[in-house]
Formats: structure tokens, sequence, C-alpha cells
């Protein structure tokens, strides 16, 4: 690793200060991503703004029929949160099963979805709830802020303060992870709103990141059953294809892991 210089933010204000006056700073929350990259000697940032501890940006809470998780929150607390499991049962769901027990107590939403790993769980939950993202400077719709593979809309100065979920009748994710990495080769979130709307973001198949299925969302918001969606395919063109996999296996996956999670949705 590289020499780098560790500051403490004690708030947005301060983290946006400190990030301004480096040569070359990144923000750094559970450093799930970032410090095995350093590590490796493959990134080599001047300093680092830790945000974990910032109040703003730690807890979960009801407010105006959304579920609002600070950025700094780590998953094993989405995971474990009551609220979130009697609100959002696939959200809770999703952070549970997100790395090992060491990841879920380090590793935070924020940092998760600012990096935007195409394998990455939240995402998926993100789109599918249609949640919003607030920052330092605006708020968000979650499909404006995934922009691409590894790519968000934040600026470089720009950070995540919390995340709005809306609560939905019905939610549940279902997920074959690697089973070495715990990533997803493809999650499938699945929500049903009361104004009977339904969502179903895919993520670690894509070529560009978490993207949703519409032919699923229309077959599921006339019959919500796992039969709905048995015979809906995605196209094979757009899939990741690599060592763990072909194109076609995960376009196979996705719809298998649509089923379970309509399944588990109940």
């Amino acid at each position: 690793m590289y020499e780098t210089t560790y500051h403490r933010a004690g708030s947005v204000a301060d983290a946006v200060r400190m990030i301004a006056e480096a040569e070359d700073g990144k923000f750094l929350g559970g450093g799930q991503t970032l410090l095995p990259t350093m590590k490796q000697r493959l990134a080599a940032p001047s300093d680092l703004v830790d945000v974990t501890k910032i109040p703003d940006m730690k807890g979960i809470r009801e407010e105006g029929g959304q579920i609002v998780i600070g950025a700094a929150t780590p998953h094993a607390e989405v995971a474990a949160s009551a609220l979130v499991k009697s609100k959002l049962p696939g959200l809770a769901t999703l952070a549970g099963g997100i790395g090992d027990p060491a990841v879920r107590h380090m590793g935070t939403i924020g940092g998760s979805i600012a990096n935007n790993d195409p394998a990455a769980d939240y995402p998926a939950a993100l789109v599918g709830l249609g949640a919003s993202v607030t920052t330092s400077k605006r708020t968000l719709s979650a499909e404006d802020f995934f922009v691409g593979m590894f790519d968000t809309a934040l600026d470089e100065d720009e950070i995540v303060i919390s995340v709005a979920f809306p609560a939905a009748e019905k939610s549940a994710y279902a997920k074959y992870p690697n089973p070495a990495s715990r990533y997803a080769m493809a999650g499938v979130f699945v929500a049903r709103h009361s104004d009977g709307s339904v969502r179903v973001a895919v993520t670690g198949a894509g070529h560009y990141g978490v993207f949703r299925v519409d032919g699923m969302e229309e077959a599921l918001a006339a019959n919500w059953s796992p039969e709905a969606v048995a015979g809906i395919s995605v196209d094979s063109g757009g899939m990741l294809h690599d060592v763990h996999g072909s194109a076609h296996y995960r376009a196979n996956l996705v719809t298998v892991m649509a089923k379970r999670a309509v399944a588990a949705a109940g």
C-alpha cells in the first residue's frame, strides 16, 4: 500500500471540505473494496476521509411511509433491523446475504452503492423498490443514480447521505451467489406496492449493472405467482460472460431467481 493520510470527518460539511483540500482524496466507508485495492497498489489516494462516524449518515428510521437508512449504516444492522424486517423483508434478506459476517459488519450501504459493482446486491433493492438517494448536493432516483458498471451520477466531491425506500406490500430477493465471493451471479429483487405496481430488478448478470425486466413486471402485475415469470426469459446478448458463467447461463439464472423471489414474497 502506498502512503496515504487518514482523516475522520465529524460532519458532512467536514467531509466535503477535507476532500476539497486533498490532492486526490477518496471517501472511506466500510472500505471493503477500496482498502483491498489500495493494498494491491491499484489505487493510491493521497487522503482518505472516513465518513462512518458522521451522525447524519447513520441509523434506520421510518419517515413519511419510507424506510430511511443512513449511508454509513453497516449491512448487518440493515439485516437485523426489526423495522426493515417488518416493512421490507426482501431488503433484510438481501443485506443478510452480503459477503460474510466480517464484510456485513464493516461494509456500508452508502459505500456499496457508490462503488456500484455490477455484481453487488444493493442496486437491485434500490431499483426494485424505487428508492431515492440523498447526497450532499441533491436527491436522485435510483435509476438516475446508477449509470453504468462501477459508475454513478455522483460528482467527485459528492457524498451519499441516506437512501429512502418506499414501503412495499410484498418484497423478496433471491440470488445465485458465486461460491467464493458471495457476489451475485444473478440476483433478482421483486416488489409489489399498494397501488398494484410491480418492479423486478436484476443485479450480477448484466453488462451495465442493475436493470429492470419489463415483461416480468407486466406478468406479475396481472398474476402475482412464480408461474407468471416461468416462461419469460431475458436476452443473453446483454448478459455478462466470464469464467464463472456464460451469458446464456446467467440469462437462465435470472428467470430461476425471479421465480424463487416471487415464491419467497408469498
